[in-house]
C-alpha cells in the first residue's frame, strides 16, 4: 500500500506495508540512517524524529500514521548548509560520547525548545527524561540546551 508524507521538506511515496515502522521506512527504504534504532520499544529515545511539529517514536509509529504528514528527521533540520542551533550548541558542548543517541537527543532537545524556549534545568531534565545516553553525557546536553536557548550554559531560570 502507497503511503505519501512529506519527508524533511520533500514529498515521499513508499509502497511499504502500512503497519511499517517509520524508523525501518527511514533506515531501509529511504537510506535516512541518520534515525537510530535502539530499543524497538518507544523507551530509549534513539528513534526520534518530529511529526508534525512533535517529538514521536518513529520505531512505535506505523508508516500509515504519517501519510499526509510532515516528518522531520536529523538529516532535515539543517537549512542552507547551516547547521540548526541546537547542533551547533551540541558541537560547542562537546556533547557526543559514543554518539549513538545523539541524534534522538537533538530532535528531543530542538521539540523541547520550539514549546519552551527558555527551559530550567527541571523543564530540561522533565523533557528529556525519556532519552537514554548511555554514556552519561546529561549534563553536557543540559548545558548545550541552555545555549541554543541563549542562557548561559548551566543557569538555570525558573520555570
Amino acid at each position: 500500500m502507497a503511503t505519501t508524507f512529506i519527508l524533511n521538506g520533500k514529498s515521499q511515496t513508499v509502497d511499504v506495508s502500512p503497519d511499517m515502522p517509520l524508523l525501518w521506512v527511514l533506515r531501509d527504504t529511504l537510506d535516512k540512517t541518520g534515525t537510530k534504532f535502539g530499543c524497538g520499544a518507544g523507551l530509549c529515545g534513539a528513534c526520534t524524529v518530529h511529526i508534525n511539529g512533535e517529538a514521536a517514536r518513529s520505531c512505535q509509529t506505523a508508516i500509515s500514521a504519517v501519510a499526509g504528514k510532515k516528518v522531520t528527521t536529523i538529516e532535515g533540520l539543517s537549512a542552507n548548509g547551516h547547521l540548526h542551533p541546537v547542533q551547533e550548541a551540541w558541537i560547542a558542548e562537546d556533547v557526543p560520547q559514543c554518539g549513538y543517541c545523539q541524534s534522538g537527543q537533538i530532535m528531543s532537545a530542538v521539540a523541547l525548545l520550539s514549546k519552551k524556549p527558555n527551559p530550567s534545568d527541571s523543564d530540561i531534565d522533565d523533557f528529556m527524561s525519556g532519552n537514554i545516553c548511555r554514556c552519561g553525557t546529561y549534563q553536557r546536553i543540559r548545558k548545550a540546551i541552555h545555549r541554543a536557548a541563549g542562557a548561559p550554559a548551566g543557569k538555570a531560570k525558573s520555570a
